[in-house]
């Protein structure tokens, strides 16, 4: 049982102290937690088990070089607005956002490419280049990418699927907008040419789902781009995090680090705090776990606490894939090379069934370039270019030997690289590192070493999906990509703002350290 220190002051004047938060991990959801429970007069303890913030968006430097562990793609940037003016600031004083433009190019292996524009005019003229008999059934998808973005996303985004019955009540209007559709099955209606159905039809990768089986409620990435843009944080993704960091601290947040936390204290079906793998207890009126969902159930939550997610749910649940990540700098630039590209192989269905159904790593592969060092050459010494190749791949469920396969398929990509998009790459490498599936079970503890956490299908979303408000453990709450609404910045920062309408307010909660 968990003891509260008693003050020994007779002073009965004396404020009592607000009520406890504690936040396990540091990610983009944790840390957008603990910003929204600030604001509401909680404190704030945020326990991270590496040695700085961030999670999976921490910040890699070697060699003079800055490399952003994770995300890249800012959209939706009101999300990170709306904490700066929770703390009466503005976000633009401490973090500039740069639109990109293109978005991305697509690299077809026959060497045809495709950009994908802010201005819907140049994308318009890009679609008629292509294939000028789309053009009309590309309006018409982008017209249905908004229709679903604002109920997916602008209506229900932020919405926490309680029950069923939320979920019945929202059906008929998903299933509307194609709902029951996988994204590349929708795009299909209404787009005939086999790249800009690729075009259209790529993004839920960036969730970790495959664009064959991912609800079709993910066709409103296409409208959420061109409503709120790509955007790009000056100083790589870490300036956010640094930014949300900056913010916690001034509202008198504790962020600890090496804090690994190895259960979560459970008493009476209520979560009381949380115990570290040292043995420290640290008590709390409310947990927010913003780990890996299903490792929060399966690793954090003593079973005897759990009905809903039991062992054999999560162990049956569907993941995301995983990802092979190299960032490496060049002593040279390369300036042809936009700040994003999709380097395209020659299968696009077949290479996704080896890589979710067969799971296998293939010969061939489709890759993910980011080159921050196109819109911000401080990220690398002068005359270099900064670098980061994710190639999706299975998640451990495959028979893949990291540790002996690692530098071979990253020789096979240095390859394919210097092949096409990067001449000579390999003699101009000048500093390298990894990070593959083994890595994200390790450091991130996602189970599998899925990369995205739970795979974003119909049946594992809004209410399918973890709840952000625990329905096994009273005052635990989930956030980040597993939880509901889902991966990517917007769905995460969304699962900090559904507590807004799930944590009690500070005078009604039950003050426990």
């Amino acid at each position: 049982m968990l003891t509260v220190e008693r003050s020994r002051s007779v002073d009965t004047s004396a404020e009592p102290r607000p009520p406890h938060a504690v936040i396990v991990g540091s990610g983009f959801g944790g840390l957008a937690a603990a910003v929204r429970l600030g604001a509401r007069g909680y404190r704030v303890t945020v326990l991270e088990r590496l040695d700085a913030p961030g999670g999976r968006a921490g910040v890699h430097r070697q060699d003079g070089f800055t490399f952003d562990a994770g995300p890249t793609i800012v959209t939706a940037p009101y999300l990170f607005e709306d904490l700066w003016r929770l703390c009466g600031r503005e976000m633009a004083d401490d973090v500039t956002l740069k639109p990109i433009d293109p978005f991305y190019r697509l690299v077809f292996d026959d060497g045809e490419t495709v950009d994908c524009h802010a201005d819907p005019v140049a994308m318009r003229a890009e679609v008629a280049r292509i294939c000028p008999d789309d053009l009309p059934g590309y309006e018409r998808f982008m017209a249905r990418s908004q229709a679903i973005c604002r109920l997916g996303f602008e209506k229900l985004g932020h919405v926490p699927f309680m029950s069923l019955g939320d979920m019945v009540r929202q059906a008929p209007d998903l299933l509307r907008l194609g709902g029951a559709h996988s994204v590349f099955g929708l795009v299909s209606r209404y787009i005939k040419d086999p790249r800009l159905r690729v075009a259209l039809s790529f993004h839920p990768l960036f969730v970790g789902g495959s664009p064959f089986d991912t609800t079709a409620v993910y066709c409103l990435i296409s409208h959420l781009e061109r409503r709120w843009g790509v955007h790009f944080a000056m100083g790589g993704t870490g300036a956010l995090v640094r930014g949300l960091v900056g913010l916690i601290e001034g509202q008198g947040g504790v962020l600890r680090y090496r804090a690994d936390v190895g259960e979560i204290v459970v008493e009476d079906g209520q979560a009381r705090g949380v115990r570290l793998r040292s043995g420290e207890t640290i008590a709390a009126d409310i947990v927010v776990s913003n780990a890996d969902a299903a490792y929060t159930y399966r690793h954090l939550v003593p079973a005897s606490a759990r009905k809903r997610w039991t062992d054999r749910k999560i162990d049956a649940a569907k993941y995301s894939m995983s990802l092979f990540v190299w960032y490496f700098g060049t002593r040279r630039r390369y300036p042809d090379v936009e700040h994003h590209t999709i380097l395209l192989g020659p299968r696009y269905r077949g290479l996704i069934d080896d890589i979710f159904n067969n799971k296998v790593l293939a010969a061939d592969m489709s890759l993910y370039l980011h080159r921050p060092t196109a819109t911000d050459p401080s990220l690398a010494p002068p005359g270099c270019d900064g670098f980061y190749v994710l190639s999706p791949v299975p998640h451990l469920d495959a028979d893949i030997d990291w540790a002996v396969q690692a530098e071979p398929y990253r020789r096979a990509i240095a390859r394919r690289l210097s092949d096409t998009v990067l001449p000579g790459l390999e003699e101009h490498v000048v500093t390298s590192r990894v990070t593959t599936p083994q890595d994200f079970q390790d450091l991130y503890c996602s189970v599998k070493g899925a990369a995205f956490s739970l795979a974003p299908t119909l049946l594992q979303s809004a209410w399918f999906r973890p709840n952000n408000r625990s329905e096994d453990v009273k005052g635990l709450y989930l956030v980040g990509a597993g939880a509901q609404p889902g991966a990517g910045l917007p769905g995460v920062l969304s699962s900090a703002r559904m507590l807004d309408a799930l944590v009690p307010d500070p005078e009604f909660a039950c003050v426990r350290a």
